[in-house]
């Protein structure tokens, strides 16, 4: 994926009219990030790829989606959700553009030891989430949880947070965030 992750960006890069170097500066990045990442050289964490994302600004459901849906469906069948991570984190979206709703809903899941990386994320809104298997500890701001089957979490995001699955098997969760601006 890490190639398909690349082509991507420099295409989206390209759309927007950015150089490698103006994408590098807006985001906050090394140069050599955006020119790894598009070479396939380097596999961005969740927060990397999503602290990139902002400098051009799209989300990550805009990123991975393939097309536009129509506002009016319904229905998603498991196999319809829209993956928008990569490696030892899945995150699946119900819909494929979500960048005009309201609400942004993700099924989750992080092998073990797996996380958004060593960076925390910040974005505009709230999120919750409610742990269905496994354990994940969850960080926001200053304060640091373990949380188990059942837990739950919520907060506005623009506080830095992260997730990583501290335990043994795969954590799964069901995860909201709004405006869905991740």
């Amino acid at each position: 994926m890490d190639q398909e992750i690349g082509r991507r960006l420099k295409g989206i890069r390209e759309a927007y009219g950015l150089s490698q170097r103006q994408l590098a500066r807006q985001a906050g990045v090394a140069n050599a990030t955006i020119s790894q990442i598009e070479a396939g050289k380097l596999n961005p964490t969740v927060s990397m790829l999503k602290k990139v994302l902002d400098g051009i600004p799209i989300s990550l459901g805009e990123f991975f989606g393939d097309e536009f849906e129509a506002r009016d469906r319904v229905f998603f069948r498991a196999d319809e959700l829209t993956e928008i991570a990569d490696g030892g984190v899945s995150f699946r979206q119900v819909g494929k553009n979500v960048s005009n709703r309201a609400i942004q809903l993700i099924r989750e899941c992080y092998q073990p030891g797996a996380g958004t990386g060593k960076h925390a994320i910040t974005h505009e809104g709230e999120e919750c989430g409610i742990v269905l298997s496994g354990r994940l500890e969850v960080t926001v701001g200053d304060e640091t949880a373990v949380l188990g089957k059942g837990d739950a979490y919520y907060f506005r995001s623009s506080q830095p947070h992260r997730f990583r699955n501290t335990g043994n098997e795969p954590c799964e969760l069901i995860t909201a965030c709004t405006p869905p601006t991740f």
